[in-house]
């Protein structure tokens, strides 16, 4: 099989490293980069020996496989374009604004038998992986994701920004539905909500309490999971794992009733394993590990919880 044609569409901050990335691989041919800032696009096509284009539209038809990293709102109407020109697409996260929105790309998509991959990056993440094999039937579940301001994604919420992360985590860990949403959060540096509190009960009586800061004066990016006789503590960031396991010897000591192990994961490259897990799909048929379907399910869960907040 030749090398597949590749092009990222969007070089601000995670476009940028979608283009090394790609560029780092033998088996597909990074040919172009495409920013709307001209200057941005000239100087990473230099660096990376590639076609620099400010317009997409251009390279239409012309490649096989794409990376979007463009503001939110200008994701559906490029990816649109093209998986209608039968390209496999790649698109960063939040999927989409709507439902609907995304509804319609995973119907051209599976038209077209094209794949179409969502950016939730901490799918990739050798912690969050090792976290998976502990996990049997998790009663609750407590996230933390903060971060400082930063400016960038503030053309949508905290919810869509950090908190669609682990929406999208819980949401793939569970085998139930959701059951019921509670929210709080405010406005705080942006016209869009800075903070959100979050609580989703599900069917099989699992609650997930999820917090998400853009304001904070720190990064953190953790969960725990409870079930039974165990439960985990993961640092995304640090890449480590807690497992507490109840001890079986019968001990009455209370500092005794947990043994406790820690692991120590590799610090894996994520976006280009990633990146990596893209081009396999497409050279394979698999369906991706985060599918438009997941995605989609992320932006019905995180629209769900904005409209608890307009509801006051």
């Amino acid at each position: 099989m030749s090398k597949l044609k590749i092009a990222v569409v969007g070089v601000g901050y995670l476009g940028h490293y979608h283009a090394l990335k790609y560029s780092q691989l033998a088996d597909v041919d990074l040919v172009a980069v495409v920013d709307a800032d001209h200057e941005k696009a000239i100087k990473l096509a230099a660096d990376l020996k590639v076609q620099a284009e400010t317009d997409y539209k251009t390279i239409l038809g012309a490649v096989d496989a794409v990376s979007i990293a463009v503001p939110t709102h200008l994701h559906f109407d490029i990816a649109n374009e093209f998986l209608q020109k039968k390209t496999h697409v790649l698109v960063e996260k939040p999927f989409t604004c709507t439902t609907s929105e995304a509804d319609t790309l995973i119907n051209l998509a599976r038209e077209h038998r094209l794949v179409l991959q969502v950016g939730h990056l901490e799918r990739f993440n050798s912690a969050y992986s090792e976290l998976l094999s502990h996990i049997d039937q998790p009663s609750f579940i407590e996230t933390h994701r903060l971060a400082p301001f930063k400016g960038r994604g503030t053309d949508v919420s905290v919810i869509m920004d950090l908190m669609i992360h682990d929406i999208d985590i819980i949401l793939s860990m569970m085998k139930s539905e959701l059951k019921e949403i509670k929210a709080s959060g405010a406005k705080v540096i942006t016209n869009q909500v800075d903070i959100v509190n979050a609580r989703l009960e599900f069917k099989n009586n699992c609650v997930a309490n999820i917090t998400a800061s853009r304001i904070s004066n720190k990064d953190e990016r953790k969960m725990r999971v409870f079930q039974k006789e165990k439960y985990l503590s993961l640092d995304f960031q640090k890449g480590e794992l807690d497992i507490y396991t109840k001890r079986k010897d019968g001990s009455n000591n209370a500092n005794q009733e947990f043994s406790c192990e820690k692991m120590k994961c590799n610090n894996n490259d994520s976006l280009l394993n990633e990146i990596e897990h893209f081009i396999s799909c497409i050279k394979t048929g698999n369906t991706p590990i985060v599918s438009g379907i997941d995605a989609r399910n992320a932006i019905q869960t995180a629209t769900q919880i904005a409209e608890m907040l307009e509801k006051g």
